[in-house]
């Protein structure tokens, strides 16, 4: 293994605080040639969903080999495992919390271990910053060829949590709600571009909340400025954006809220 492995971090740490450079800075100090990548950090602080609807989109886009740290970590200090999981071409190490869920439903899983052996922690463990004091050392190590089974006992399960998915109806309606909200305002939902397809029929109607959109359209351009648009998002899911604004706040919309297409026939 490389040693210029890449490590990409995934928190819900902001970049106001102290955080997230310290925990480069372990990382540099076991292996200063690890390319560590700044997945996000804005995750909203405990949101295990929002996490997880991240890592799904984004981590095919990284090289094989690549370490996730996922630190999504209500449960920090408590009874909450730490666990490594080796696919064919990823590691992902994350709290034992069902953030890996929706990578895992697509990847195979090879290994999974408790993370437990304290020789690849630093020497004093907080209660409250274990991103620093295990996430961080264990994903330096493991960029530096340490094989995940030195790391802890296999484990037989893996706590997961699915995105919510969309309902299909005989009448050629989709059903389905906002599963992210970006720092654009855009409303990301759970319907995505293959179901769609799998419709076999033209849209006849977006509905979010109480608004209706209209019909699907390729980019934020072919919208007039203020203008509600439906399209299909960089992650492969509908989403409805306002050009030149938030859809959040002009529509009042947040996670969870309903989203109706209808489909006619030709």
């Amino acid at each position: 293994m490389p040693k210029g492995k890449v490590i990409a971090l995934l928190t819900d740490f902001g970049l106001d605080d102290n955080y997230v450079g310290t925990m480069k800075a372990v990382i540099a100090g076991i292996n200063p040639k690890a390319c560590v990548i700044d997945l996000s950090h804005a995750v909203q602080p405990q949101d295990i969903l929002g996490g997880a609807f991240l890592l799904n989109a984004s981590y095919k886009f990284f090289p094989k080999g690549t370490i996730f740290v996922v630190v999504v970590d209500p449960g920090v200090g408590g009874e909450r495992k730490i666990v490594c999981v080796q696919t064919r071409d990823y590691i992902f190490l994350s709290p034992d919390n069902g953030i890996l869920g929706p990578v895992t439903a697509q990847e195979e899983i090879l290994s999974l271990v408790e993370v437990s052996n304290t020789k690849f922690f630093l020497p004093n463990v907080s209660s409250t910053f274990h991103g620093r004091d295990i996430f961080a050392p264990v994903a330096a190590h493991l960029s530096l060829g340490l094989k995940p089974a030195r790391l802890g006992d296999n484990l037989e399960e893996l706590k997961k949590i699915d995105l919510p998915r969309p309902k299909v109806s005989t009448g050629g309606t989709l059903t389905g709600e906002i599963i992210y909200v970006d720092r654009f305002g855009n409303l990301i939902t759970n319907i995505d571009d293959n179901l769609i397809k799998g419709a076999g029929a033209n849209i006849s109607s977006i509905t979010i909340g109480d608004k209706k959109i209209g019909k699907l359209i390729t980019s934020y351009q072919d919208g007039h400025s203020g203008e509600p648009v439906a399209l299909i998002g960089s992650p492969g899911h509908l989403e409805v954006a306002v050009n030149c604004g938030n859809a959040s706040k002009s529509l009042n919309c947040s996670r969870g809220d309903k989203v109706t297409v209808k489909f006619v026939r030709s």
